[in-house]
């Protein structure tokens, strides 16, 4: 496995298009279906920020390891796998229609997008934050897939939101920004109804084809 994922982080950086993923450098592409087991960033629409994390933990809330949105194309700590929620026959390559559960983890770190009923740092709204582990995931991970508009199946180029199972809480971000320990670096965080500023893309990434059933 760990094999596996250095070969996906070589092909993002090296931008290959290849048998086992499609490698995306542009912000959307018109029709690449999102499958389970896809690296992708996922860019806010509205202030073109990636979702972000690395190992530094939240100074108030949980004390979990946070997540902000960042303004750079070309960093490493944006990167998420999309995975099946828990306890699912959902397989690697399986696509992914409008209304289904997912979990998406942080390459980097290994930890689970999550959130909980903790006041985010900056304008108290929900804490959003990465937790746990490879073998350590719980229903807080799991978030719902929710296409803007017409299409049935997450592709690169549809607007979505993500909507937390738990809480009900929408992903948001907005132009409030981190003055100290993730400076320039703009707040994540849930709020419970729809807006503008919880719509996301799917960015750059190694996409993976979708498994043709036998």
């Amino acid at each position: 496995m760990a094999m596996g994922f250095l070969c996906l982080a070589v092909f993002l950086f090296l931008g290959l298009d290849l048998d086992t993923g499609y490698a995306a450098t542009t912000p959307t592409s018109e029709g690449v279906e999102i499958t389970y087991g896809t690296v992708l960033k996922l860019m806010h629409e509205r202030t073109k920020f990636r979702l972000h994390s690395h190992d530094v933990p939240y100074g108030s809330g949980s004390g979990q390891q946070s997540v902000t949105g960042f303004p750079n194309v070309d960093d490493a700590n944006s990167y998420w796998i999309v995975r099946p929620q828990l306890e699912t026959s959902a397989r690697q390559g399986d696509s992914i229609p409008s209304g289904t559960i997912v979990r998406f983890q942080h390459m980097r770190t290994r930890k689970w997008l999550h959130s909980h009923l903790h006041a985010s740092p900056i304008s108290g709204n929900q804490e959003i934050s990465c937790f746990g582990g490879e073998h350590e995931s719980d229903t807080g991970d799991h978030w719902r897939v929710m296409i803007e508009g017409s299409g049935k199946t997450w592709k690169q180029d549809q607007r979505v939101r993500l909507q937390h199972v738990d809480t009900g809480a929408y992903l948001h971000s907005h132009d409030k920004k981190y003055q100290r320990i993730a400076g320039g670096q703009q707040e994540v965080c849930g709020v419970r109804d729809k807006r503008a500023d919880n719509v996301w893309l799917a960015a750059e990434g190694v996409y993976l084809p979708v498994t043709e059933t036998k």
